[in-house]
Order: C-alpha cells, then sequence, then structure tokens
C-alpha cells in the first residue's frame, strides 16, 4: 500500500471523486456514505493514518451538512448521546486505544443492521426514547476510535417512522459531528500529528462539501418513503461490506 507521499495525480483524483460521491450517499440517504469512503479512501491511504485523517474530514463534512439541516436537530435526542460518546471515547483513549478492532462489536453491528433491512412488518422499529440515545452515544464514542465510520452503527437507531427524512439527517449529523470532534484531541494525545496531513484534509473536505451540498438539495426534493428505502439500500451495502470484513479476517 503506497504511503502518503506517493499518492499520484490520478489516485488523488479518484479519491476526490470518491469524497464527493460518498457525502452525496450521505445527504441523501443518511448513512453508509462514511463506510464507502473509508473504505475507498483505505486502497490508496494506510490504516494508521486513516481514521484520524477520515475523522477529521467527515468533522467538516457533517458540520457543512448540519448548517443545511440545522433547524430540524432535536437536542433531547442528541444532548444525551453527547455524554455517553464522550464517556465511551475517553475510556477508549486512555485504556483500550492499544486493541486491535475486535471481530464480536463487528459482528453485532452487522446484526443491528441487517435486522434493521430486513425486519418483518410486525417486529419493531428501533425506536429509542430521548434518554437511552446515552447508550448508542457510549457505543459509538467507544468503537468510534478504533473505527473509522460510525454511520451504520447510527443509523441503525435512526430508521423510525416519527422522524423525518431532514430530522434524520440533520440528528445524526450532529451525533458523527460530535463523534469525529472527540477524535481530534483523542488522537493528538496519541501522537497523531494532524499538520503533517493538513493539505490532504482540507482536499478531501472541499470534496465531501461539494458532494454535501449536491445532495442536500436533493433531499429537499425526496419524499419520505423513498429516502427510508434508500437509507436501507445504503445500510445494505454497509453491512455487507462487514460481513467481508469479518470473513476475510479469518
Amino acid at each position: 500500500m503506497a504511503e502518503l507521499g506517493d499518492i499520484s495525480s490520478l489516485t488523488m483524483a479518484l479519491l476526490l471523486a470518491v469524497c464527493v460521491a460518498s457525502a452525496f450517499v450521505s445527504a441523501v440517504t443518511g448513512g453508509a456514505g462514511g463506510v464507502l469512503m473509508f473504505a475507498a479512501l483505505n486502497v490508496a491511504i494506510p490504516l494508521r493514518v486513516l481514521v484520524p485523517i477520515h475523522g477529521a474530514v467527515q468533522l467538516m463534512n457533517n458540520l457543512a451538512r448540519i448548517y443545511y439541516v440545522r433547524d430540524h436537530i432535536r437536542w433531547e435526542l442528541c444532548l444525551p448521546f453527547f455524554i455517553g460518546c464522550t464517556l465511551g471515547s475517553l475510556a477508549m483513549t486512555l485504556g483500550l486505544a492499544s486493541l486491535s478492532w475486535q471481530q464480536l462489536p463487528l459482528a453485532l453491528l452487522a446484526v443491528l443492521i441487517f435486522y434493521t433491512v430486513f425486519k418483518p412488518r410486525r417486529l419493531p422499529e428501533i425506536c429509542l426514547a430521548p434518554r437511552n440515545y446515552f447508550w448508542v452515544g457510549l457505543g459509538t464514542g467507544t468503537l468510534g476510535i478504533l473505527a473509522g465510520a460510525v454511520d451504520p452503527l447510527l443509523a441503525a437507531f435512526f430508521v423510525r417512522k416519527d422522524l423525518s427524512p431532514k430530522e434524520v439527517v440533520a440528528n445524526k449529523s450532529v451525533m458523527q459531528a460530535w463523534c469525529h470532534a472527540l477524535k481530534i484531541p483523542a488522537f493528538i494525545y496519541l501522537g497523531f500529528a494532524f499538520a503533517d496531513h493538513l493539505g490532504l484534509i482540507l482536499l478531501l473536505t472541499v470534496a465531501a462539501v461539494i458532494g454535501t451540498r449536491v445532495g442536500v438539495a436533493l433531499l429537499n426534493r425526496i419524499d419520505s418513503q423513498l429516502f427510508f428505502r434508500l437509507m436501507r439500500l445504503a445500510l445494505l451495502v454497509a453491512g455487507l461490506r462487514i460481513v467481508y470484513q469479518l470473513l476475510a479476517a479469518q
């Protein structure tokens, strides 16, 4: 795998195109764009630097998305998430950051995704009370230090009919932005030098924000039924990638 200094102009152009496309997917479907971006970037960027770089890019991308749908934020969902996510991120950074990604939580995430996508209509949606987003935050913050993308985990808790498409995108983006923001001090503490990769981060961020802007414009024209169908499709793609990752690790 090439080091960052060896990335060719063609490869960089492809990476930028991927960022535009994945940000567009996230804005339109509410999920899976971060996973698609992470998987594509990992082709050219070593994993040891990809997680913090991806986190920085996704932070800015989510902040841009939040700006466009800020009137649809529901703080009663987000505030408990902030507390749990901060505690989870802090615990992982201080005590567990040296561990490699474990297959058990990855497998549980896959089960959660496939339940959300394929559950029969008679089975309940995962419709949590606002206070219980604390536990979603705790899990997201804990796993977020090890995993580049957290959107499949969050998306499973947003396929619910009592939220509009814009509410899904707005609140999920706020939660993702908080999780990615916590990665900045965490990885600085762990010795990662963001300044050494600032140029790449800025280029990828600009591409992601362009994709977000186009996606939000389309979101204004999409109906709720189509939105949730697209969201389930995006989750399915993310779930299949996790299964492939689990099988590849055998």
